[in-house]
């Protein structure tokens, strides 16, 4: 076959290996920049360009299917040759060479021995990155080494969070072989006790399964990230003895409407508490600072924020810091950093370490989250545990723990002009934020803490392995 890449970013980085021994016409992008230019020794070309050639399949490498799709049938593609990299699994069946597994510490040792006087626990990720979902199933890991199970974390690739895993002793094996294969075509996996998958991202590994492995399936997706895969492999999966749990409403409706039969349960992920209680030294400066946290793509919302700074009275934005903080070398980075070119008021810092993170939210007055969707971001819990109240659009996930106005602020998804008046409400009242921290604070203790988080891992855990 012949293929189109369409996407030569982070997804490209993550899958061009199965294309090694395939033929790639041409890689597409929509990126001035990078048409024209050769990446791997393939050439660039515009959609538009790259679908005159002769070519049999088109591969997506991106989570914006639905938009891509929509681009090319537009330009004339047929949709029924164009793939999203969740179908590589039909696609690729028996023309790839196996990836090599690679182990760290004691992770083959535990794969292979036979000690029946623990259980022996396997966390998959779907990748090694400090995002919320993988450091989430960290924090799952250090409480089952707490509690003497045999512990092994494995991501479909490499990644800064081995380190991390390694250093606080946890066997790690790195499985490149899961971004295609399923439950019955990966052998290492049948020697454990419970396996815990993370992400929709498995969902073509537990399409063939073995029932009698149990699993606990964690979601975190909200509903974008569901538009690439094909339910007729959704509807494969055998829920017998799996357990589905959901970091909250978001990622639960988001699965209803692909297995509406699935029962999902409730596990929030736990925030480590660097802050080691309220900070006392709130609202010290002239300014107010307020704070975004993520990528820079559409779907985080980070126009809508500047929609909303380009709506306050001068009076206000003057008296005003927006750090904008994450990783903004993408098309729309691009447009949004072009946007605030004439607001004086931003600062993009680009990405950062989880440690500066800490610094920036131990400064901050307020966090904005403006996501036109979002599960649990993982940043409202970390700014709530630093006593930093949030302003969140009502699609977040986290908004049904904020009472408006008390220990939080919420605004209509998309409306600039709400959030405007949000912002300008802090600044005017800026005595009050203060307590509104601490109140923030208690929604961190009562929902985010790691011993809340551990607790009810225990629990469900333990139903799982009772009820086998």
């Amino acid at each position: 076959m012949k293929f189109l890449l369409f996407g030569t970013g982070d997804y490209y980085n993550r899958y061009r290996k199965w294309f090694e021994q395939q033929e790639i016409v041409a890689l597409l992008d929509n990126s001035e920049q990078k048409q024209h230019t050769y990446i791997d020794g393939v050439k660039v070309l515009s959609p538009k360009e790259g679908i005159r050639l002769k070519y049999d399949i088109i591969v997506i490498l991106s989570f914006y299917v639905k938009q891509m799709k929509q681009q090319l049938v537009s330009l004339g593609a047929d949709e029924s040759r164009i793939f999203h990299f969740y179908d590589l699994h039909q696609l690729l069946l028996g023309r790839t060479v196996k990836r090599t597994l690679q182990y760290f510490l004691r992770a083959k040792e535990i794969i292979e021995g036979n000690n029946t006087s623990k259980a022996k626990v396997l966390l998959m990720s779907h990748d090694l990155t400090l995002g919320g979902p993988a450091i989430a199933l960290f924090h799952a890991a250090m409480v089952f080494k707490k509690h003497d199970y045999e512990v092994v974390y494995s991501s479909m690739i490499d990644g800064p969070l081995r380190t991390k895993l390694v250093e606080n002793d946890i066997s790690v094996v790195v499985d490149e072989n899961l971004q295609l294969a399923t439950m019955n075509e990966t052998d290492w996996v049948k020697s454990f006790s419970l396996i815990v998958c993370n992400t929709l991202n498995f969902h073509v590994f537990l399409s063939e399964r073995d029932t009698s492995v149990p699993v606990v399936w964690w979601f975190h997706d909200a509903r974008f990230f569901y538009n690439g895969v094909n339910k007729n492999v959704m509807g494969k999966i055998n829920l017998n003895n799996l357990k589905a749990v959901s970091v909250g409403p978001v990622p639960a409706e988001a699965i209803g409407e692909f297995l509406p039969e699935i029962s999902c349960g409730q596990l929030l992920y736990g925030v480590g508490d660097v802050q080691s209680g309220i900070r006392q030294d709130k609202n010290v400066h002239e300014t107010i600072c307020f704070i975004t946290i993520g990528f820079l793509e559409d779907i985080k919302g980070q126009d809508v924020l500047l929609k909303a700074i380009k709506m306050l009275s001068a009076k206000i934005r003057h008296m005003c810091k927006f750090y904008i903080v994450g990783h903004n070398m993408t098309l729309f980075g691009e447009k949004v950093k072009k946007t605030a070119l004439d607001i004086s008021e931003v600062i993009f810092t680009g990405s950062v370490s989880r440690k500066e993170i800490h610094k920036l939210l131990n400064e901050a007055d307020v966090l904005i989250c403006p996501s036109r969707q979002d599960s649990m971001p993982t940043v409202a819990a970390e700014a709530m545990m630093h006593s930093v109240p949030c302003i969140l659009s009502n699609v977040i996930g986290t908004s049904v723990y904020i009472n408006d106005g008390e220990d939080g602020f919420i605004f209509k998804n998309e409306d600039a002009e709400a959030l405007a008046e949000k912002i300008s409400w802090c600044v005017e009242n800026k005595k009050d934020m203060e307590e509104m921290g601490r109140k923030a604070r208690s929604i961190y203790e009562e929902h985010f803490s790691m011993p809340v988080f551990e607790n009810n891992l225990l629990k469900i855990v333990n139903e799982v392995l009772d009820s086998k």
